[in-house]
């Protein structure tokens, strides 16, 4: 793995809470099979996801959240469909991909390795994934460069900046080289800020992937609590033309999901960058005054970002990307990068 790669300090032992307000088991049976199901269907209908209406592709999205017993309020609105956008948001869960979707369908971009699946492999190819191989640095430009003719072709590109999966109560620091491609393009970029609560109302991290944990745990952990709600709230877009660089953009971007409820960054993040003036490797040849550079990730740390640049060892953050209908993997492990 190199040694570049961002990660977060968030484990599952410090960080993940668990619920006393849990569902009996033949519920929460259900619920798994109800998820396992509608992504099973996506992955079917991901060769002709082009075809099928931004409506549906919003009802699956949301279908598949709430089949977890999980319910959804979206605030805010999005731009239509057909112009390009870039869709930026903190990553906390694999919940997270579904309801980027459920705002506006987009495409994902993965690593490399996805290619190499059986048969969902090639599905989500054909989808439209936008693919990176997160190990190689020189090949950053060419993705940046890919992402940015995705945008010109009117496409929305979902991203998460952050390049690993936080707890919820913290956020990382957002990568910069993808927001090159909106000023390459032209294309707004809109910030969303993805949080959620318990029962109760109070902020919690039930529904967080972080650090070793495994999938199938995360998974039971959600279809098992009570009363949980993803708070999805839509920003106002930023105008490319208003910053001069991509460091500025990316840093209103963040400003704008850190804005919102429970957002708390924290004085320091191994491996979330939070200098000021820190230069980060996704600079490095990212496009117009490109800076080459590394940082050192700690003694034994490891990426996931399930749709960011890296992210903790599972890797990617949608996996499977979304062209325009329901092609991502929710939750697969190593499936979406975005650097």
């Amino acid at each position: 793995m190199s040694v570049w790669l961002p990660s977060a300090p968030c484990t599952p032992r410090a960080c993940v809470e668990t619920t006393t307000a849990r569902t009996g088991a033949p519920l929460a049976v259900l619920r798994l099979t109800a998820v396992v199901a509608l992504v099973l269907a996506g992955v079917v209908l991901a060769p002709v996801s082009g075809r099928v209406p931004a409506r549906a592709v919003r009802w699956w999205s949301r279908s598949v959240v709430r089949a977890a017993g999980v319910r959804v309020r979206i605030t805010g609105a999005t731009a239509p469909t057909g112009t390009g956008l870039l869709l930026v948001a903190n990553h906390i869960s694999w919940l997270d991909i579904p309801l980027l979707a459920a705002v506006r369908p987009a495409r994902m971009l993965a690593k490399a390795e996805i290619r190499r699946w059986p048969v969902a492999g090639a599905l989500v190819a054909r989808a439209g994934v936008l693919f990176i191989d997160r190990d190689r640095l020189r090949a950053l430009p060419a993705t940046v460069a890919r992402i940015a003719a995705a945008l010109r072709a009117g496409h929305a590109v979902a991203v998460f900046p952050e390049g690993s999966t936080w707890c919820g109560r913290a956020q990382g620091h957002f990568r910069r080289a993808v927001f090159q491609a909106a000023l390459d393009a032209g294309v707004p970029v809109q910030p969303v800020r993805i949080g959620y609560r318990d029962r109760a109302g109070a902020a919690g991290t039930v529904a967080a992937f972080v650090g070793e944990d495994p999938l199938l745990a995360s998974l039971w952990r959600v279809v098992t609590a009570r009363g949980l709600v993803a708070e999805v709230e839509v920003r106002p877009p930023l105008a490319p033309a208003a910053h001069p660089d991509r460091r500025s953009l990316a840093a209103a971007a963040a400003a704008q999901v850190s804005a919102g409820k429970g957002a708390v960054r924290p004085p320091h993040a191994p491996g979330g960058g939070s200098g000021r003036g820190e230069r980060t490797p996704d600079d490095a040849g990212a496009g117009r005054g490109a800076v080459r550079e590394r940082r050192a990730a700690g003694p034994g740390e490891r990426s996931r970002g399930l749709a960011g640049p890296a992210g903790h060892r599972h890797g990617a953050a949608a996996v499977g990307g979304r062209a325009a209908g329901p092609e991502a993997i929710p939750g697969a492990r190593g499936a979406v990068g975005a650097y």
